[in-house]
C-alpha cells in the first residue's frame, strides 16, 4: 500500500466515501465521538495489510478527512472512539472496525467471530464488560466506488397506479433453478433480466418487479452457527450497497443491479425495491458490533429514555433505528434518494413502516419522515407503498398513512382467504375488500389504488400451500414450530399436505382459481406473489426466511401451474376500466336510478340489509356498470365499459344464481366472457332473469349485452 503522507481536511459533506478523481474524501456522522480513525485495507483477506488514518476535522457532528491519491477500489472501514458506557447507552469501542452506513459497495461480507462483539461473551456481565479483541480481520468492509454507468435513454415507464400489477419475488430464488438462464446467471440481477425471464413476466401481465430485500445484508450469527441463512434480507447491513452475493461477479454488484434495472425498464417493468430501515442487522444489545452500534448508538438507535442499557424495539428485531434523530432521518433520505437517482429504481416498499412514524415513542402520521417524503422533490414522485403496521404498541396502522402512499392491504388478504375457505359471517366484509376498502381509504381522500391487495406474500403460506395446509410446518427453521403465525385461514381440502385424491386436487385447483380471479377483478392495485403462478409449494412452511434452499426456489419444471389463467385475466383487468377505477364504488344511485355497483342477491334481487348476515353467506354478485364510472383516462375522455356481473361462489357445491332482470342493466343477453371454470360455463349465453349454475369454488363474469336505449 502505497499511500502520501499528507491528510487534508476535506468536507463534511456528502457523507461516506467520495472519489474525485485525485483522492478520497470521507465523512461520518457521529454525535458523542472523541476521535475517528479510517483504515485502508490492501486486500480483503484477515492478514491483509492495514493503515489507519485519524480523520482531522470535526464540523458539528460530523468527522471528515480527505487523503490524496486514493482510487476506486480501495477498501475501508473505521474505528471509532469514545465512551463506553452501556448504563448510559454508549458503547464505542474502537478495537471493532466498523462499517460505514454510506459505503456504496461491500468490499468484503461479515465472517462469523466472536470478536465482532464489543463485549466478553464469557462474562457474567454480559453487555456491561468489555473486549478489546480486534475485529478487523472478520468485519465487513466498504469500497470506494466510482459512479457512472452508461444508462443511454433509460427512463421510469412510470405506469399508473390503476394499471399496475405487481409481482413480489426474491432476486436469487426466483433464477437459481431456471433451466433457461445461463448456469452463471442463475440467481443474480442479470439472471433475473434474462429474455426468458422477462418474458415471462410480460406474458404474465406484470407492470411492475417488486424485489425482496437488495441492500446488503447480515445473516444472524445464531442462524449461520445452525447452518441457515437469512435469505430473505431483512436484516439490512448497509443501506446504499447492494448485496453482493446476487451478482454473478460480486466485485460488480451495483453495475449489474444497473443493468437489471436498464433491462427491465426497456421491457416496460418498473422496478419497486422492499427496504427495510427500521432496523439493522446488529440485533439488541447482545448483538454484534459492525456499524451503528460502534458509531454512536445512542444517536443511531431508539433506547429506553429510563435505562438506555436497553433497546427499545418495536420491529421484533431486538432494535429500531430512530428516524426521530434528524441525522438518522437524513441518512434515510439520502438512501432512497441515493437508489432513485443513481440506481434508477421506481419505488419502495417500506418494512414495518409504522416504526418510521415514531418520532419519539407514539406513532404520528404528521412525523417528520411523512413531510420530508412529501416535499422531496424526487421521493414523492415514485411509489411508495408502506407494511403499515409494527410489533410495538398500536402499531396496527392499516388505512392511517399519508394520501401520497398505498399500503399492503392485510385485511383484504385475511377477508379474502375467509371467504374462500368458507367462513360464515364474512360476506359484508368481503364485498368491501372486492370493492376496494372505501372504509379504510375513501375518508381521507384517497383513492382505491391506495390498496395494495393481496391473497399470498413471501411472508406466509405461498398459494398452493393455502389451500393444502391447515397448519404451519416450519420445523426446519429450527425453532419448534413456534416462529410463524398461526393466523392463516386456510384449508387443506380434506388431507394435509401432499395427496393423490382427485376430488381433493380438485377443490384446491378450483379454489386457487377463484383466489386468483377475486384478486384481479377487485379494485385496487393487485400483488402476485412471484412463483404462484407455477402452484410454487413451501411444503406448509409460512416463515421461510431463512431456507436458501428448495423450499424458497422457483420450481420451473414443477407442477403445472396457472400462469396461461393469470395472463388472462391481467389482460381482461387491462381491457376493462371497470374493475380499475379511479373513485370509490358507493352504490348510491344517479337522478336515472343507475348505481355503479349493485350487489346481487343469488335469489334474483338486490341484497337486502338482512341478506349480508343470512346463514351460509357464499354466494354473492356484484352487478359493475361501465356507463357509472367516475374519472377520466389520461386524454381527458370519459371512461365507459361494458356492464358486468361478478359472481362468486364460495360452496363447495355447485350453486343456482339468478341473473339480473331486463330493468337491472337493460341487457338483451347475459355472456360469460370469463369463468374459473371455463369448461362449465365460458362462451355460454343467458336471457336477462334466467337462473345460472355456477361450479362449485367459482368465479363466474356476465357481461351484459345491452338495449340500444342504455347506450
Amino acid at each position: 500500500m502505497t499511500i502520501g503522507q499528507r491528510v487534508h481536511p476535506g468536507r463534511p459533506f456528502p457523507l461516506g466515501a467520495t472519489w474525485d478523481g485525485l483522492g478520497v474524501n470521507f465523512a461520518l456522522y457521529s454525535q458523542h465521538a472523541d476521535r475517528v480513525d479510517v483504515v485502508l485495507f490492501q486486500g480483503a483477506t484477515p492478514e491483509s495489510a492495514q493503515r489507519s488514518i485519524e480523520l482531522p476535522e470535526r464540523t458539528g457532528p460530523i468527522w471528515h478527512g480527505y487523503i490524496p491519491d486514493l482510487t476506486p477500489g480501495q477498501l475501508y472501514g473505521f474505528r471509532v472512539h469514545g465512551p463506553y458506557s452501556p448504563i448510559e447507552g454508549h458503547r464505542f469501542n474502537p478495537s471493532k472496525l466498523v462499517l460505514d452506513p454510506y459505503a456504496r459497495a461491500l468490499g468484503r461480507h461479515v465472517a462469523w467471530h466472536d470478536s465482532l462483539f464489543g463485549y466478553d461473551l464469557t462474562s457474567p456481565d454480559r453487555d456491561l464488560s468489555f473486549d478489546d479483541t480486534d475485529s478487523s480481520p472478520w468485519a465487513p468492509l466498504g469500497v470506494v466506488v466510482a459512479g457512472g454507468y452508461a444508462w443511454e435513454a433509460d427512463r421510469s415507464p412510470r405506469i399508473p397506479w390503476e394499471e399496475t400489477v405487481i409481482y413480489e419475488t426474491h432476486v436469487r430464488g426466483m433464477t437459481l433453478q431456471h433451466p433457461g438462464v445461463p448456469e452463471e446467471r442463475r440467481g443474480t440481477y442479470l439472471g433475473l433480466s434474462e429474455p426468458v425471464v422477462i418474458e415471462h413476466l410480460r406474458r404474465l401481465g406484470v407492470t411492475t418487479v417488486q424485489l425482496l430485500p437488495v441492500h446488503a445484508k447480515a445473516t444472524e450469527s445464531a442462524l449461520a452457527a445452525a447452518g441457515l441463512t437469512n435469505y430473505w434480507g431483512y436484516n439490512t447491513l448497509a443501506y446504499f450497497a447492494p448485496e453482493p452475493t446476487y451478482a454473478a461477479n460480486p466485485a460488480q454488484a451495483v453495475r449489474e443491479f444497473k443493468t437489471m434495472v436498464r433491462r427491465l425498464h426497456t421491457a416496460g417493468l418498473e422496478v419497486i425495491i422492499d427496504v427495510v430501515y427500521n432496523h439493522t442487522a446488529e440485533g439488541n444489545r447482545f448483538g454484534p458490533t459492525l456499524s451503528f452500534r460502534g458509531i454512536d448508538n445512542l444517536a443511531y438507535y431508539k433506547e429506553d429514555p429510563d435505562n438506555p442499557r436497553f433497546m427499545i424495539d418495536y420491529t421484533g428485531t431486538g432494535n429500531t433505528l430512530d428516524a426521530g434523530n434528524p441525522h438518522v432521518l437524513q441518512l434515510i433520505m439520502d438512501s432512497l434518494r441515493y437508489w432513485v437517482e443513481e440506481m434508477h429504481v421506481d419505488g419502495f416498499r417500506f418494512d414495518l413502516a409504522a416504526a418510521l412514524a415514531r418520532d419519539l415513542f407514539e406513532i404520528n402520521m404528521l412525523s417528520a419522515f411523512f413531510q420530508v417524503i412529501q416535499q422531496d422533490p424526487v421521493l414523492s414522485q415514485v411509489k411508495l407503498i408502506a407494511e403499515p403496521w409494527d410489533v410495538g404498541p398500536g402499531g396496527y396502522q392499516v388505512g392511517s398513512f399519508p394520501w401520497l402512499w398505498t399500503e399492503w392491504n392485510g385485511k383484504y388478504r385475511d377477508s379474502v382467504r375467509r371467504f374462500w375457505k368458507g367462513d360464515t359471517g364474512v360476506l359484508g366484509d368481503f364485498a368491501t375488500r372486492f370493492a376496494g376498502s372505501s372504509d379504510l381509504y375513501g375518508n381521507s381522500g384517497r383513492r382505491p389504488f391506495a390498496s395494495v391487495n393481496f391473497v399470498t406474500a413471501h411472508d406466509g403460506f405461498t398459494l398452493e400451500d393455502l389451500v393444502s395446509y391447515e397448519r404451519k410446518h416450519n420445523e426446519e427453521n429450527r425453532e419448534g414450530n413456534r416462529d410463524g403465525t398461526d393466523a392463516n385461514y386456510s384449508t387443506n381440502c380434506g388431507t394435509e399436505g401432499p395427496t393423490d385424491d382427485p376430488a381433493i386436487l380438485a377443490r384446491r385447483a378450483s379454489r386457487k382459481r377463484a383466489l386468483l380471479a377475486t384478486l384481479f377483478l377487485s379494485q385496487g392495485v393487485p400483488m402476485l406473489l412471484g412463483g404462484d403462478e407455477l402452484s410454487r409449494t413451501q411444503h406448509g412452511n409460512n416463515n421461510a426466511f431463512c431456507q436458501d434452499n428448495a423450499i424458497s426456489w422457483f420450481d420451473w419444471q414443477g407442477t403445472p401451474g396457472l400462469a396461461q389463467l393469470v395472463e388472462r385475466l391481467a389482460a381482461f383487468r387491462r381491457s376493462h376500466p371497470n374493475f380499475r377505477r379511479h373513485r370509490f364504488l358507493t352504490g348510491t344511485p344517479d337522478q336515472d336510478g343507475r348505481r355503479d355497483v349493485t350487489w346481487w342477491h343469488p335469489e334474483g334481487h338486490e341484497m337486502r340489509t338482512s341478506d349480508w348476515h343470512r346463514s351460509g353467506g357464499h354466494l354473492l354478485g356484484a352487478l359493475l356498470r361501465g356507463d357509472q364510472i367516475e374519472g377520466r383516462d389520461v386524454l381527458g375522455n370519459r371512461l365507459e365499459d361494458s356492464t358486468f356481473l361478478v359472481c362468486f361462489n364460495a360452496s363447495e357445491d355447485p350453486e343456482r344464481f339468478a341473473l339480473p332482470p331486463n330493468g337491472v342493466g337493460h341487457p338483451e343477453e347475459w355472456i360469460v366472457t370469463l369463468s374459473t371454470e371455463p369448461d362449465a360455463l365460458e362462451g355460454g349465453r343467458h336471457r336477462p332473469g334466467a337462473t345460472v349454475e355456477l361450479p362449485a369454488l367459482s368465479v363466474v363474469v356476465l357481461e351484459a349485452v345491452l338495449h340500444a336505449a342504455a347506450e
